[in-house]
């Protein structure tokens, strides 16, 4: 009952948010689509040196036309969610030092959050530049308690949804995941998580560690199967990626590859020309302008529903 009253209370205490922003919008005037945008070759390299009219946007079919880009130094606010449940306890130290690897390339002007996830989310350092303190907040996490994963996410999500709409910068953000299993543990569903994953134009990048026993694997595969759905489906649906590991040595590898992939972003930006607030999904599609190269971003995003008023 603690833990319901408690969602409650964040959840009325976004509706702000849900009112203003719900599709990636910004400050500024007007609805601003944000999109971060990842290009790489037929090798899977990453493809720099870009500008603004290499790239072409479309909305529903309808090309747009792009008002913002960047192609470098656009800041960001990133959160490092750790799954700290009992089941990470032989692997909490390993887990540590790969998340503070990874804290610690964050550039000037970044911001950092981390979240502990066990029973509830637990905010362990709140978002700022303060690389050193989050660094040490990772260093201390324990582990002990269940998987409130969908938890954790969804209200991660709608923090970093009020953050965005009332601050007045053109920021990145994305939020980077880490669990060994499943959710045991959480009042909200997947469905409910993807969903405001797909409005948000936050690229959650998903690390599942699996493992690395097949007769394990055999003996739970609908498990495994449901939970390499969730944690696809999230990063797909953002314009992330996702990972699985078997060795929790690769660690530091996935999130070197993260790192990478944060760094060679295209940050985008478009005003939509379809007038209508009736509430429906927009699919987004990006191109760019030159042979044997690919684009991935998020797949849309969902339309702030005009309420009508009885008088």
């Amino acid at each position: 009952m603690k833990v319901l009253v408690v969602a409650i209370a964040f959840l009325l205490c976004c509706g702000e948010v849900r009112a203003q922003s719900t599709q990636g919008t910004f400050r500024s005037g007007v609805d601003l689509v944000s999109l971060n945008v990842i290009v790489t070759d037929a090798k899977e390299k990453f493809v720099s040196g870009l500008q603004q009219n290499d790239f072409t946007v479309f909305e529903d079919g309808v090309q747009q036309e792009v008002s913002f880009f960047a192609a470098a130094n656009v800041p960001l606010d990133l959160a490092i969610l750790l799954d700290t449940s009992s089941s990470m306890s032989d692997k909490m130290m390993t887990v540590q030092e790969a998340a503070i690897g990874f804290a610690s390339h964050m550039r000037e002007g970044d911001r950092i959050s981390v979240i502990g996830i066990n029973d509830s989310a637990r905010m362990l350092h709140p978002l700022d530049g303060d690389v050193k303190g989050a660094c040490e907040a990772i260093r201390h996490t324990t582990a002990g308690g269940g998987t409130a994963l969908y938890n954790a996410l969804y209200t991660t999500i709608k923090q970093m949804q009020k953050v965005h709409a009332t601050d007045g910068d053109f920021r990145r953000q994305a939020i980077a995941v880490l669990t060994d299993g499943d959710d045991t543990t959480s009042l909200v569903s997947f469905d409910d998580v993807l969903a405001l994953a797909k409005q948000a134009g936050i690229a959650v990048y998903t690390i599942a560690l699996k493992s690395a026993y097949p007769a394990i694997a055999l003996t739970t595969q609908k498990y495994f199967s449901e939970a390499e759905f969730a944690m696809k489906s999230l990063a797909l649906e953002t314009g992330a990626r996702s990972f699985f590991p078997t060795d929790i040595t690769q660690l530091a590898g996935v999130y070197g590859m993260i790192t990478d992939e944060l760094s060679n972003q295209y940050a985008i930006g478009y005003t939509s020309n379809n007038p209508k607030q009736d509430g429906s999904f927009r699919r987004i599609m990006v191109r760019v302008d030159e042979p044997n190269v690919r684009t991935r971003t998020r797949s849309g995003y969902q339309v702030a529903k005009t309420q009508l008023s009885l008088r």
